[in-house]
């Protein structure tokens, strides 16, 4: 008698029911910017608060979580991530004015963000347009770019942690300092209400065009993680990097960026082993040829194979 195959039960199976969507093995990397990288074990995307809150509370202790924003500046390991993997889609992306207030999704793209100030000729978060996240992702590092950062510009904010409990908390509470912030690390930021000022709305819009324009002409526009390194006290990191050698760099078909070489850029068919290899490899050049330590800026998740 032939014995009958049995197959191994997915983490889906022991995961409670939201009312927003579950998928088993769901691929992540097309979800990134480098456009490579393993599956998510599963990928949860919330209706509402109220969906995330109540699925978190209900789920087994022992299930890792995590976020997943635009995938701007991350790099999935090739062996993709175990646990639930939770992406603010729809239901998380609404942005209204209230006066001179803003109020975003976390899952609101920070150019939409500051394009909906320009469309009310609200000032002050022109910035947010040469951020390449999401409006929750900018609070773990005091996300800020061309003379701005997210510290200057919150009112408060509302979070849901690991035991599915709601915060709402004000950014004295968060510890914001350069490229940092002290929210616990199980938080998932879900919205932020933003003060801005009334201007000129042509200012605002010419603004947001030369930090357009600015972005262009320093950064590829190719399959990137953005900055890959943090400045080091008293240096540029695209400078160690360029002195240590390392410009057009490449391994597989990873590269350091010849147009800006504190990038890292996936030629097409480059792995996540490709790119994280090449990283480390820069790290490695660089403190042989200036005694400076690296830090990676671009956060990686995940498991190699």
């Amino acid at each position: 008698m032939m014995a009958l195959a049995t197959s191994r039960p997915h983490l889906i199976d022991r995961l409670p029911k939201p009312r927003g969507r579950l998928t088993a093995d769901a691929p992540l990397g097309p979800q990134t910017w480098f456009g490579t990288g393993g599956p998510a074990e599963v990928l949860f995307r919330p209706a509402d608060v109220e969906d995330l809150s109540s699925f978190l509370a209900a789920l087994p202790a022992d299930v890792p979580v995590m976020v997943l924003g635009v995938g701007s500046n991350l790099l999935v390991r090739d062996g993709g991530v175990r646990g639930v993997v939770i992406r603010l889609m729809r239901g998380f992306t609404g942005i209204t004015v209230e006066g001179h207030e803003v109020v975003a999704g976390g899952g609101a793209p920070d150019l939409n963000v500051a394009l909906t100030a320009r469309d009310h000729a609200l000032a002050g978060l022109e910035f947010l347009s040469g951020i390449p996240g999401t409006i929750g992702g900018a609070f773990a590092t005091n996300a800020g770019a061309y003379g701005g950062d997210l510290s200057e510009v919150l009112v408060s904010a509302e979070a849901v942690d690991r035991a599915g409990k709601v915060h709402r908390v004000t950014p004295q509470e968060l510890g914001f300092g350069y490229r940092h912030g002290e929210a616990p690390a199980d938080w998932i930021f879900t919205s932020a209400r933003l003060k801005a000022s009334p201007g000129d709305q042509l200012a605002i819009a010419r603004r947001i065009a030369e930090i357009d324009s600015a972005r262009t002409e320093s950064q590829p526009r190719s399959r990137t993680g953005g900055s890959t390194f943090t400045n080091p006290p008293g240096h540029k990191a695209w400078e160690l990097i360029d002195r240590a050698g390392c410009r057009g760099l490449k391994i597989g078909d990873a590269q350091v960026s010849e147009k800006h070489c504190n990038f890292l850029i996936n030629l097409g068919g480059a792995t996540a082993a490709d790119i994280e290899t090449l990283g480390e490899e820069v790290r490695r050049r660089v403190l042989a040829a200036s005694g400076v330590q690296l830090h990676w800026e671009i956060k990686r998740i995940g498991e190699t194979p």
